[in-house]
């Protein structure tokens, strides 16, 4: 045989094919094969895994909320109010991790059981009772501040009051977060005056003039106009992390670091189990 045309490889000097050279190709492809098959099914059982860990922590959330919802009446306006406002939250917890497929959307369901609970505090404390153990902070709560002295001002045609204390006049509750995109500071309100944007999912013309006109200058939020216009209002100028809880008084509420950052935009806000607000808005036009 002429020693310049030599064989191809895989194929002997007779021109047969080299079965050696062959099968130990088709050994590489079939380990190559397996190992991304493996892969694959190790990577699935991990989501798995991490979605009912999710799951089963997002459940503690809901299960407690449920059980002070069922044990708790409301005596007065302000209780009574917080504690509807829970209930509603509850549903939509519920709702939210039943549809859950991702680690993070349930995530946002104990986020949405977290504000029923910050809503069960604040019923006890209207109720004069013991506002119970702290509870993890949620998503903006930090960054939105807090009502620390009352304000009366005129929107509208009508008066919207803020106050750190629930009262008659001052009966609706917002446990502090962002709403649209937009820091609500926690509180106690003369009307859910956050709803118009909580159900459309954005802030009407009148919005910026409102919050100007309640917060600027309070020493409990970190207010910035340019920045609420904008939409990034969020009290970045205000310093501290995400996820230190308020108490329903307004106070530090000290409690466990929460998952902060991040999907509001799916959160109880737009997030099956339908929109929360507590009572009518008695014709807001935002």
């Amino acid at each position: 045989m002429d020693p310049l045309k030599a064989p191809p490889q895989g194929v002997d000097s007779e021109g047969a094919p080299d079965v050696e050279a062959l099968l130990l190709v088709v050994i590489v492809v079939a380990a190559v094969v397996y190992l991304v098959v493996r892969s694959q099914k190790n990577s699935a059982a991990r989501t798995a895994n991490t979605l009912d860990d999710a799951k089963a922590d997002a459940r503690q959330s809901i299960e407690r909320l449920a059980g002070q919802i069922y044990n708790l009446t409301g005596t007065d306006t302000a209780s009574r109010q917080a504690l509807a406002d829970a209930s509603e939250r509850n549903i939509a917890a519920g709702s939210q991790i039943d549809q859950a497929k991702t680690p993070e959307q349930a995530r946002l369901a104990k986020q949405t059981a977290l504000e029923g609970l910050y809503y069960i505090r604040a019923a006890r404390l209207a109720m004069g009772m013991d506002p119970g153990p702290e509870i993890q902070g949620i998503d903006g709560q930090k960054s939105a501040g807090h009502v620390t002295e009352d304000r009366k001002v005129d929107f509208e045609g009508r008066q919207v009051e803020a106050s750190p204390n629930p009262s008659d006049r001052t009966p609706n509750y917002y446990p502090g977060g962002r709403v649209a995109g937009r820091s609500v500071p926690a509180g106690w309100y003369s009307e859910p005056w956050w709803r118009p944007a909580l159900v459309a999912g954005a802030w009407g013309v009148g919005s910026m003039f409102l919050f100007s006109a309640m917060f600027s200058g309070m020493a409990g939020v970190p207010y910035d106009q340019q920045g609420f216009e904008q939409g990034t209002g969020d009290g970045s100028e205000g310093g501290g992390s995400e996820g230190d809880g308020y108490g329903a008084d307004g106070s530090d509420g000290g409690g466990d670091s929460g998952d902060g950052g991040g999907g509001d935009d799916w959160g109880s806000n737009d997030w099956g189990g339908g929109d929360i607000g507590g009572g009518d808005m008695g014709g807001m036009d935002f």
